[in-house]
């Protein structure tokens, strides 16, 4: 049996789980995500933890493991949420929440304005920082991945949007 698949997800107090035979709900004090599950597999939940199950081959166990840390992932994001903060780094590079948008000024002959999608929440703490936050960890990332692909940043200066963890290894300039 695929080890990822046969651990246990532990249930926090306030996080409720509906299984139906097309997919499976977590509900918490953030929000609600499901998830369909591929046929073969199979979710049950028996006191406070829910156990993933499958019949097969090989395809079906990947799916297993797969299917495990979603349920994981929707679990702990239902109860706790994720976030993901970006640096922005540059003279003159700003970012300010206006309504429904995120508006960047990075160096552009214009400024970008970023509309937040439902199901996220983007603050600006400060000029040069933004901390999205959201139920679902793939949506976070994903919407990360998207405002720092706007100005990414550059190995010279390390000018740009960059994720507050990462590090930029800047290259040596041209000699004479």
């Amino acid at each position: 049996m695929s080890r990822v698949a046969s651990r246990l997800i532990d249930l926090p107090s306030g996080v409720t789980v509906s299984v139906a035979a097309s997919g499976v709900t977590v509900k918490g004090a953030k929000g609600t995500l499901s998830l369909a599950v591929p046929s073969g597999i199979s979710v049950v939940q028996e006191n406070k933890q829910l156990s993933v199950k499958f019949e097969g081959g090989d395809q079906l166990r990947m799916s297993a493991g797969s299917t495990r840390a979603h349920l994981a992932n929707m679990v702990e994001g239902v109860s706790k949420g994720y976030e993901r903060k970006l640096d922005l780094v540059g003279v003159g590079y700003r970012a300010q929440v206006q309504g429904k948008a995120l508006n960047l000024t990075l160096g552009f002959s214009h400024p970008v304005a970023f509309p937040i999608p439902e199901g996220i929440t983007i603050e600006t703490p400060s000029q040069t920082e933004i901390v999205i936050k959201g139920v679902d960890t793939q949506k976070v990332g994903q919407i990360a991945a998207e405002i720092r692909s706007i100005r990414p940043p550059e190995p010279y200066k390390g000018k740009g949007v960059k994720y507050s963890d990462e590090k930029i290894t800047l290259k040596e300039g041209k000699k004479k």
